[in-house]
């Protein structure tokens, strides 16, 4: 579909893509679209990774955790000055959302393939966007006026305006630093968690309170814009089937929309966009409960992950889209297109659903996809790979269209039975299982919300899906480095770990034994964050004594009997899953 005039396009040749897995990858194949040469950059843990492999060149980052490598905004612009880059495309995540990021592009003389820096930090700054919402008549529910300064601030929010409320970093999206409190008793603890989640995704820990819809409908809008000023709504999904705040399945067009409700929320997201004066790809989210109430929730200026089934139903390529409109394009106009079939998103991550959607890093020993009519799979890894703790759970996603919705469900089924995936346990049992719910299919009308998973379908779920055999990966050892000299010019030459010797064994399967009974093991690989209960501490059977993250999510770590509490792992060791981190003494 041609949706940009005959303007003529500014030059861009090379882009650096800062960014990885699967997202890296298909910006890789954007730009081979353009006949633009694509720059990958790469932390170790991915210096096998497909996206490193079949960029035009890959760059390393020096370094295993995000704040060193994805996060490293200086070592990121080294490497485009070094590779000779003339833009950058900052995907999803890590500094995509980075008004400072953007500004440091754009200093440095690169093209910024994302909206105006300006833009970013209307929309990104949550307060500021629910300004923006009012000052259009868009939608909305009740909340702080700005950041709430302390717990108890939090907890007085909730007591007047009532539960269930949505504690939300200010200055983030995707789930991160988000936490809804359904009782007054969680709320200043759900607070503290929220900030901690914030600081450790974005940076900066500031949170707001809002009202939150009670089991309510999550639905987006996509818009593109240009920088000449034209809004254009590409169309409608449904998101609301999520875990902790996350998106697992999305589907396009929204389903079960109403003419009037669909005028209102597209309407609001082309008014808010215009006022903040935005440009390129970026979405509008909206909550609806069931009785048909709508309220403005976000803008998430950049591209999203569900952006695919946005893809299928218009026929846009809307990465392309975005580098056109960093290159100057003109949109034709602002009509809204007539979409074309169904398509739905399975967020296939590498979490046991049948335990309560650990993540699950390790390697994947079968990657087998599905294909046939209909079938489009955005993958950042293949069969040998190894899927690192330090970074987001998600593996691949699995598009399926279809002339409409039924037809849709028929071939995701389809497409579902015949993937198969071995080494890391991931979420294919539950996708299956999602596609057996009236509730899904629609067969008694449309009634999933965003804590459906956990409330209505969790007894069938946990009937329905077995925990999968636990895989801990190895601790990988640092990589070699050597500074040699090639025609005079110095290189660091990085020499992968275990080439000098034999490699060590890769993966420990199965539940490792307890010997030990008062021995507390991690239930997940990551970083222990917190400790919630002080060494020598008298706890109780089921307590939260710990916090690990792992893949960008919090896992509690609790007492299984009473006693008293010996830490074992001081705050922020690596540990790994079944590795002690706690005695406790009865």
């Amino acid at each position: 579909m041609t949706i940009f005039d005959d303007t003529p396009l500014g030059p861009m040749s090379r882009v650096l893509i800062a960014n990885r897995g699967e997202i890296a990858l298909r910006i890789i194949r954007a730009c081979r679209d353009e006949g633009i040469a694509a720059i990958a950059v790469y932390a170790d843990p991915d210096r096998d990774a497909p996206f490193v492999r079949l960029a035009d060149e890959a760059f390393p980052l020096d370094g295993t955790r995000p704040s060193e490598t994805y996060l490293n905004t200086a070592r990121i612009l080294e490497v485009a000055r070094l590779s000779h880059a003339d833009a950058v495309h900052p995907g999803y995540g890590f500094l995509s959302e980075s008004a400072r990021f953007a500004r440091a592009v754009q200093d440095a003389g690169l093209t910024w393939i994302g909206p105006d820096p300006a833009a970013i930090d209307a929309l990104g700054d949550k307060i500021r966007a629910r300004e923006f919402a009012r000052q259009v008549g868009a939608p909305l529910v009740a909340g702080t006026p700005g950041p709430v300064a302390s717990a108890a601030e939090a907890l007085a929010f909730a007591r007047d305006h009532g539960l269930p409320v949505a504690i939300k970093a200010a200055f983030g999206g995707g789930g991160r630093g988000m936490k809804v409190a359904w009782d007054l008793d969680e709320v200043e603890e759900l607070f503290a968690s929220a900030t901690r989640e914030a600081v450790a995704a974005f940076g900066r820990g500031e949170c707001y309170l809002e009202q939150f819809l009670d089991r309510p409908r999550h639905v987006e809008v996509q818009v593109l814009a240009d920088r000449h000023g034209t809004v254009k709504v590409l169309g409608t999904r449904d998101c609301s089937l999520q875990r902790r705040n996350q998106k697992l399945i999305e589907e396009a067009p929204a389903p079960f929309l109403t003419p009037d409700q669909q005028d209102r929320i597209t309407g609001a997201a082309r008014d808010i966009c215009a006022r903040a004066a935005y440009s390129g790809a970026g979405t509008v989210e909206f909550l609806m409960s069931e009785s048909g109430t709508i309220s403005f929730l976000e803008v998430n200026t950049r591209l999203q992950v569900e952006h695919p089934v946005t893809e299928e139903t218009t026929g846009i390529d809307i990465v392309r889209a975005q580098i056109s409109v960093a290159r100057g394009a003109r949109l034709v106009d602002d009509r809204m297109p007539q979409p074309r079939g169904h398509a739905i998103e399975f967020r296939i991550n590498a979490e046991d659903p049948g335990r309560g959607f650990l993540p699950t890093p390790g390697p994947v020993t079968l990657w087998q996809p599905p294909g046939g009519i209909g079938i489009r799979l955005d993958s950042g890894v293949e069969q040998g790979d190894a899927v690192p703790p330090q970074f987001d759970s998600m593996m691949a996603k699995l598009i399926v269209w279809g002339p409409d919705r039924q037809t849709a469900l028929n071939r995701a089924a389809r497409a579902l039975a015949e993937f198969r995936i071995d080494g890391v346990a991931s979420t294919l049992p539950f996708h299956r299982t999602v596609l057996t719910a009236p509730e899904f299919r629609a067969t008694d009308g449309f009634a999933v919300h965003t804590r459906w998973i956990e409330t209505d379908f969790a007894d069938r779920m946990a009937t329905a899906v077995a925990p999968a055999a636990r895989v801990t990966p190895a601790d990988d050892p640092p990589m070699l480095r050597l500074a040699i000299e090639i025609d005079g010019r110095r290189h660091m030459l990085a020499l992968p770990p275990g080439l000098m010797t034999a490699a060590p064994a890769r993966t420990q399967q199965q539940d490792p034994p307890k010997a030990d009974p008062e021995i507390v093991s991690a239930v997940v690989s990551g970083t222990l964050s917190l400790w919630k209960a002080a060494d020598g501490a008298q706890v109780e059977a089921g307590q939260v004594i710990a916090v690990i993250e792992a893949m960008k999510m919090e896992t509690a770590v609790t007492a299984p009997m009473a006693g008293r509490l010996a830490h074992l792992q001081p705050e922020g060791a690596s540990v790994t899953t079944g590795s002690g981190v706690a005695r406790i003494e009865t």
